[in-house]
């Protein structure tokens, strides 16, 4: 669908003729698309791939373009191109296309992102200049690449990352949701965050809290324990409202005057307590309520240790 929707492939001929381009091209006068949306390629697959190359052949061309007389730029197959460099060929079978600058940046693009197992930044790339390209909006773009558009914008949205975080993802350094932890921040503040988290090697859970302390709102845990504490008093709230009820009065048969039933109060239930199972959520819990008591203005000290088999906090308030 992306090939039609781009209005690509016009120059494609018959199955015949495209057999028939077949051509021995010299590796020298090939050079790599700049629209190549692939960054970082492995150098041990490359070296499979030769050694399959070598033992059986070339068993699919190249596609490249004459963007000058006898000069040529890959469209597809760029990993092919490297792994014959590798074995140091003179010459590659290719099939040699007609296409214009936007054209062969767009195929190389679409044929990447349909074969390729890009990086998610690489792939944000990818999408973004096949709109620059083709002049096409978000939801036009998803659709011709059979993508929600809400996906491709949560992949463009990464591009808004600093880039040395962007450059993390593409090594593989942090993960896609890493990067998005670090959507909500400025760029001091990303830097500041990718150091620690590469660093220490923290996980998305903890790159997230630490996000979450850098903007002063709730930490996971912090959030899970409040979300208890509100179930807690709402489940209290309906064993009160419960034992209001009252039996309804009884008319008799004559049509007399009604009569008051007694009215019946259940037992008032006694609160549930909170059942915490992760000790984390105590510790943040902890830490939170101290935060408040220094925000009131009192001059709490505190001291953390971390032990093999406990937490110990301790907790210094001056009486004047």
């Amino acid at each position: 669908m992306a090939f039609s929707l781009f209005g690509l492939g016009k120059h494609q001929g018959t199955a015949s003729e495209t057999k028939n381009q077949v051509v021995e091209i010299p590796v020298a006068a090939i050079v790599p698309n700049q629209y190549q949306p692939r960054k970082v390629f492995d150098q041990t697959e490359i070296q499979e791939l030769a050694q399959t190359i070598s033992e059986h052949g070339l068993l699919q061309p190249i596609v490249v373009r004459e963007f000058r007389p006898g000069e040529y730029e890959i469209i597809a197959g760029e990993r092919r191109f490297r792994a014959v460099k590798l074995l140091q060929w003179e010459k590659i079978p290719a099939i040699v296309e007609k296409m214009t600058d936007a054209e062969s940046a767009s195929l190389a693009l679409i044929e990447n992102l349909q074969r390729a197992q890009l990086s998610p930044v690489e792939e944000a790339q990818a999408y973004k200049q096949l709109m620059e390209f083709n002049h096409l909006t978000q939801a036009t773009l998803a659709k011709g690449m059979g993508k929600s558009q809400s996906f491709v914008a949560n992949k463009l949205r990464l591009l808004k990352l600093i880039k040395p975080v962007q450059n993390a993802i593409l090594d593989g350094r942090i993960t896609e949701r890493h990067g998005r932890a670090l959507l909500s921040l400025d760029e001091d503040q990303q830097r500041t965050l990718l150091m620690e988290i590469v660093n220490q090697h923290w996980n998305v859970r903890q790159t997230e809290d630490a996000v979450a302390q850098m903007l002063g709102k709730p930490t996971s845990a912090e959030k899970a324990a409040q979300q208890a504490v509100q179930q807690d008093a709402a489940s209290e709230n309906m064993a009160q409202a419960a034992g209001e009820t009252t039996e309804t009065d009884i008319t008799t048969d004559s049509a007399a005057a009604k009569t008051p039933a007694k009215k019946k109060r259940a037992k008032k239930k006694q609160p549930k307590s909170i059942k915490v199972s992760d000790p984390r959520i105590a510790v943040n819990t902890i830490k939170h309520s101290i935060k408040m008591v220094k925000d009131s203005g009192v001059a709490a000290k505190v001291s953390e240790k971390d032990t093999a088999d406990s937490y110990e906090i301790t907790i210094r308030i001056p009486k004047h």
